[in-house]
């Protein structure tokens, strides 16, 4: 199960490292490098998805992602970080963490007729 977790770190990683990448791309090379993170980032979303319940993967990679692009853009690029970014990049951590706690939650099995 940790193994999984460190696939969901790599493929939300690399989505901001390709999501990055179109920021500097100016030859065609610098292209086929985004396609090749892209290509690797959805192998490690797969792998993660194998064993971990997949709306709970997709939502820690985009919000993952999500909130990893707003940082990058506010340290590096120095856009301004708004008290209303703020407040909305804390409602979606609050629901990753959300989804999180409640795959971790027992659930009963129902019989199908």
């Amino acid at each position: 199960m940790r193994k999984d977790w460190i696939f969901v770190l790599l493929t939300s990683l690399i989505e901001i490292v390709w999501l990055l990448g179109f920021q500097f791309a100016t030859a065609w090379w610098h292209w086929v490098l985004i396609i090749g993170l892209i290509g690797l980032d959805f192998h490690f979303l797969s792998k993660a998805c194998e064993n971990l319940p997949t709306g709970t993967v997709y939502a820690v990679f985009a919000g993952a992602g999500t909130l990893g692009t707003v940082l990058l853009d506010t340290f590096w690029f120095e856009r301004p970080l708004d008290f209303a970014t703020i407040g909305f990049m804390l409602i979606l951590l609050t629901g990753i963490i959300g989804l999180k706690i409640s795959d971790s939650l027992p659930t009963e099995k129902t019989e199908k007729v």
